[in-house]
């Protein structure tokens, strides 16, 4: 992820010590530090890192109102005529803050084994890889479902006419004609009863990812922080307390689009009254934005600070599993052999050197194996429910083809006897 992407910026007013005055100017964030610019000059006044901010306070004096202090190291930096407010501001960078400083605690563990960096490094990737991949299953399991449901509904429907052709040609069937009323008396096809199975879809449809977000609903100026659940079924945005704020079920979203890689707005239209949108920003979008395009496929929109961001990733799904594979099984053997390097003799010796000294530990090689092995059987299943999808996708459309042509049919009978 580019470092430099500006997820906001705010007009306000820094207070630069050295000159003892207020300089206008637009404090800006992206994901890893915090920058202020004047105006005026277009000087870089600010530039710290997250990480190395010890605290973020609203606070106010007699000389000093609505102002926002961050504490950088020793020194604290002073902020104030924010806009749209000082809330909104706070909010956002408490937030990225805390954010950074989870991430920072989790690679902080890590730190320590720098001789199995390399195998740390490929353990974390394949790890990622998978539990995108098992989110991209859970999504087409439930994709699955939809279609045996509508296949069932299909089915029923063809049962149904069926019925229908035979009652219209009882009714088009002569007074005088003796065996008119045995077609009332004909036994129906047996066909299995549809047994009704209604469940708590909360239970079923499983709880994909949840990130903590910041909350906007339509054109609101006012912020607050919250929680999206990406659900297979939908999106479940909740406030702190885990009060769900609204649900949008997979129908009901009309369109979703990514601002940047860390906001996207969810919107559903209404006809005659206001739309339902809400804007929601967080530091771990990156993470729900590849399922959100599985699931959203027809629906998400990627604006002009984001196309970057997606053309970055996207690929065809099929190479992109196999360019996973063959790197990471390739760099494992390099590693583990380092005597036959992967590049081939397309490498030079500073290469080809370094590489055999990046080795890892037995036990690593061991994680990664089974790490790879999960990810071939997820890869898999993956492709198999596809395929079965698009067989599904095959009879739905000629199901649908041959259910309006029996209704035509049906409806020019009933006019003729009308």
């Amino acid at each position: 992820m580019n470092e430099e992407i500006r997820i906001h910026s705010w007009p306000c007013s820094y207070y630069l010590d050295t000159s003892k005055q207020w300089i206008s100017g637009r404090l800006s964030l992206t994901p890893v530090a915090i920058k202020f610019t004047a105006d005026k000059t277009g000087e870089l006044l600010v530039n710290f890192h997250l990480s190395g901010i010890s605290e973020i306070k609203k606070e106010s004096s007699n000389l000093i109102f609505s102002s926002l202090t961050i504490l950088e190291k020793n020194t604290k930096h002073w902020f104030s005529s924010l806009q749209p407010n000082r809330n909104v501001v706070f909010n956002i960078l408490e937030h990225f803050w805390r954010e950074q400083l989870l991430s920072n605690q989790g690679t902080g563990a890590e730190a320590g084994a720098l001789q199995s960096t390399k195998g740390k490094e490929l353990t974390g990737l394949l790890a990622g890889s998978q539990k995108r991949l098992e989110d991209t299953a859970k999504v087409l399991h439930y994709q699955g479902e939809q279609f045996d449901n509508i296949m069932r509904g299909l089915n029923k429907i063809e049962g149904d006419m069926d019925v229908a052709d035979r009652l219209l040609t009882e009714l088009e069937s002569p007074s005088w004609w003796p065996f008119s009323s045995k077609l009332w008396k004909a036994p129906l096809e047996a066909k299995p009863k549809e047994t009704a199975t209604v469940s708590d879809s909360k239970n079923q449809e499983g709880i994909i990812i949840r990130i903590p977000v910041i909350i906007t609903h339509r054109t609101d100026s006012n912020v607050k922080p919250g929680k999206l659940t990406l659900l297979a079924s939908g999106l479940e945005i909740s406030d702190c307390n885990s009060q769900v704020i609204h649900r949008f079920e997979s129908k009901e979203v009309d369109d979703i689009r990514v601002h940047t890689p860390y906001e996207i707005s969810v919107r559903q239209r209404f006809i005659g009254k206001p739309d339902t949108s809400y804007r929601l920003l967080s530091a771990k979008m990156p993470e729900v934005i590849p399922i959100l395009e599985v699931q959203f496929s027809k629906k998400i929109q990627f604006l002009e600070d984001a196309v970057g961001f997606a053309g970055a990733r996207k690929s065809p799904q099929v190479d992109l599993g196999t360019s996973i594979w063959q790197a990471a099984t390739g760099l494992l053997g390099g590693v583990m052999q380092p005597e036959s390097p992967v590049g081939g003799e397309g490498m030079d010796d500073e290469q080809v050197q370094l590489q055999s000294h990046e080795k890892i530990s037995e036990s690593e090689a061991k994680e990664l194996k089974q790490i790879l092995k999960k990810l071939k059987g997820l890869a898999l299943e993956t492709e198999a429910e596809l395929e079965r999808q698009d067989e599904a996708l095959d009879s739905i459309t000629t199901s649908v083809d041959r259910a309006t042509l029996n209704i035509d049919k049906q409806n020019r009978r009933i006019k003729k006897l009308t």
